[in-house]
């Protein structure tokens, strides 16, 4: 087992050489994700469990997924549901084809031995985002989102965030999948919320870009490692990087928080706003100098 996770990221690492090589062409570029999901298919035919684990995981966020869909049906309309339903399939069929393209990475941080279920943690986060998912699909498909709406999933996703972290480090089941699936989930979730936000004249226009820039340095950086220099580079969480988050999320429930809490919020409003902004920035300069030092 610990051979074939071997063989996968040296196949890795002889793909981004080829692609860089080719000088990035698009037939290049149609190779390497071909490759890729091959590689994808021979990791879950390789290990049955994992396989079979990643399909009991992709129902579990289907029936998920129409359960929200009935309640959108049920409690907003049928045109609504309809307009809802197909952006809001194709987010979560994304979901479940990216976990399915990314089992190859379900090892521990340290190991290339590969864990033969998604996990409770895991599973978690994609529980998060397929709240993310409900709140982009929104978006995409021209709906109002109320604050009362997105309340009640973002603190969903926070205890889901609290939880799969936990859970874990008790079960020893930290991997590289989690990293990326967290990573993803807290994107989607707060560029969807802030975009929210920003519709009700909640927080400031330009705040988009600060939460772009918190969550897209440290990838274009990650994705210039990967295909210019072929190494990978290590950006797990920092101390300053979860402070940002904490800070973010209490902020955001600040503006979020329904009529008989909005004079408290005003008064927290503005030094919560300049807290979140100046640890979102430092955040990703956070990264940088951990993954500098990681590597000397």
């Amino acid at each position: 087992m610990r051979q074939a996770a071997e063989s996968i990221n040296q196949q890795v690492l002889d793909m981004l050489m080829v692609l860089r090589d080719e000088q990035f062409r698009p037939k290049a570029w149609l190779s390497f994700f071909v490759l890729s999901w091959k590689m994808a298919r021979q990791t879950a035919n390789q290990h049955p469990p994992l396989k079979r684990s990643w399909l009991h995981t992709s129902i579990f966020l289907i029936l998920l997924a129409l359960m929200i869909l009935l309640l959108v049906f049920s409690f907003e309309g049928p045109e609504t549901g309809i307009r809802l339903l197909p952006v809001f399939i194709f987010c979560v069929g994304w979901q479940i084809c990216d976990l399915y393209w990314h089992l190859g990475l379900n090892h521990p941080l340290f190991s290339n031995r590969l864990f033969l279920s998604v996990g409770v943690a895991n599973t978690l986060t994609l529980i998060r985002g397929v709240g993310a998912s409900f709140l982009l699909a929104r978006l995409a498909s021209g709906l109002a989102t109320s604050t009362a709406l997105v309340l009640p999933v973002f603190l969903c996703a926070i205890a889901s965030d609290i939880l799969d972290g936990q859970i874990a480090r008790s079960t020893k089941t930290q991997s590289k999948l989690g990293q990326i699936l967290d990573g993803e989930a807290d994107l989607f979730l707060f560029l969807a919320i802030t975009l929210i936000l920003v519709q009700h004249a909640m927080l400031p226009s330009w705040f988009i870009l600060v939460v772009l820039f918190r969550f897209f340095l440290p990838m274009i950086a990650a994705i210039i490692s990967y295909f210019a220099l072929t190494c990978p580079v290590r950006f797990g969480s920092t101390r300053i990087g979860k402070y940002a988050g904490i800070v973010q999320s209490l902020y955001y429930c600040v503006l979020l928080a329904p009529p008989p809490f909005t004079i408290l919020g005003r008064s927290l409003n503005v030094p919560l706003m300049v807290l979140t902004f100046m640890l979102l920035v430092v955040a990703p300069f956070a990264q940088f100098w951990a993954n500098l030092r990681s590597e000397q």
